[in-house]
């Protein structure tokens, strides 16, 4: 027992005093070794692009790999979903090997927060191992891709929602309701007025004829589920003000201008499509801007795991796991799924254009659907409460 309060004290000291390099040499920090997860998942991200954009030079070489037949199967989107297959296998492991893990100092802390020389050798292997394997597994992961990375989607709005409602409860919180009052007003009468702003930018820009009824229906639709989510939240028995609906509503807004951006080119209702048809430096910009921003997004989920219990711990122990390790790389494990989906555009068979990301009629629709998601979550968030407690005093006995 001793030994052990030892070693947890002489790793305690050395996360306080040594440096970063100290720290991940030594494996004491799991703060930093979500940015070593996080780099590995961009690495990764990245050489899937090359796979997709720039491998033919690598033909020659790939033509001895027998599952490549010639290369033609190593090289594009099935190349895209080899790399995420290794990607995936990866993490998965790391879910598998830290998931339960509650306390700092011990072995399984430590396969977290080190062994780092090990585990760059086990994700090169795993990287490579997928094209080595026939195209018809292949394509069988690529089908099983499309329900990871739905899942990853369901998670990341459903930490989204949770960071906004933990917002406002913290804003109407008695400690800090009179405080926040004129921030919290000044910030949704903001976030109102862009919601409005970016719908009539969004008709101008991707309504120019009367034909267009699809581009119509979506950004319509938006300000319809604006409106709902505005009446919800204000609903006497519920009382959420606006900062929630008005944050929420940016959300929605947002995924639906990714939607109708991720039409493909050559429709006539998508004018910005057809002008970034050509490779220049804003469309390399956009994509760089893509990528990272989906790495971050991962990256910011995957350390969320909070909004995911059903019991919240309000006094956490000093040697309790800052986040939860099996979620962190259950995250990244459905993100090497979504970033596939990404680079192909949801289609596996689909060949996408160079420095482009989610572009295609199913993204379209899958960002469409996700937007749809996100507010029958936040309803059934605001409303649940109320359900419940109604539920259990009709169960009570008079």
């Amino acid at each position: 027992m001793e030994s052990g309060t030892r070693n947890g004290n002489e790793r305690r000291a050395i996360f306080k005093e040594d440096s970063w390099f100290s720290q991940f040499r030594n494996g004491s920090n799991p703060w930093m070794a979500r940015y070593v997860y996080a780099l590995i998942f961009l690495v990764a991200n990245l050489l899937a692009w090359v796979v997709r954009d720039y491998s033919r030079a690598a033909l020659t070489e790939m033509e001895s790999l027998t599952n490549c037949k010639g290369g033609n199967n190593c090289l594009g989107a099935e190349g895209v979903l080899r790399v995420s297959l290794g990607c995936f296998m990866f993490y998965f492991i790391m879910f598998l090997s830290t998931a339960g893990t509650s306390k700092l100092h011990n072995s399984r802390d430590s396969w977290h927060s080190g062994w780092w020389s090990v585990k760059i050798v086990l994700w090169i292997a795993l990287t490579i191992i997928p094209f080595l394997i026939p195209s018809s597994f292949i394509q069988l992961y690529g089908e099983i891709a499309h329900f990871g990375a739905g899942v990853f989607l369901l998670i990341q709005l459903i930490s989204v929602i949770s960071f906004i409602t933990w917002l406002n409860d913290c804003c109407q919180s008695e400690k800090n309701a009179e405080r926040c009052h004129i921030h919290v007003m000044l910030v949704a009468t903001a976030a109102y007025i862009i919601c409005i702003v970016g719908i009539i930018m969004m008709y101008i820009w991707y309504t120019p004829d009367p034909s267009c009824l699809l581009n119509i229906f979506f950004i319509t639709w938006t300000l319809v589920l604006l409106q709902l989510m505005t009446s919800v939240s204000l609903h006497p028995k519920i009382n959420a003000g606006f900062l929630t609906p008005g944050l929420m509503g940016l959300y929605v807004l947002f995924i639906c201008w990714c939607a109708i951006r991720s039409e493909p080119a050559g429709e006539s209702c998508n004018r910005k499509a057809e002008a970034s048809n050509r490779t220049d430096w804003l469309t390399i910009i956009s994509f760089v801007v893509a990528l990272l921003a989906m790495v971050i997004a991962t990256f910011s989920t995957g350390i969320d795991s909070k909004c995911f219990q059903l019991r919240k711990d309000e006094s956490p122990a000093e040697d309790d796991v800052p986040y939860g390790y099996g979620f962190f790389h259950f995250v990244f494990a459905t993100g090497a799924m979504y970033f596939a989906m990404l680079l192909i555009g949801w289609n596996t068979h689909h060949t996408i254009k160079k420095w482009t990301i989610d572009v295609g009629w199913t993204s379209t629709w899958v960002r469409i659907v996700n937007e749809w998601l996100a507010v029958c979550v936040y309803i059934w968030m605001l409303v649940s409460p109320i359900i419940l407690k109604t539920t259990r005093q009709t169960a009570e006995p008079v």
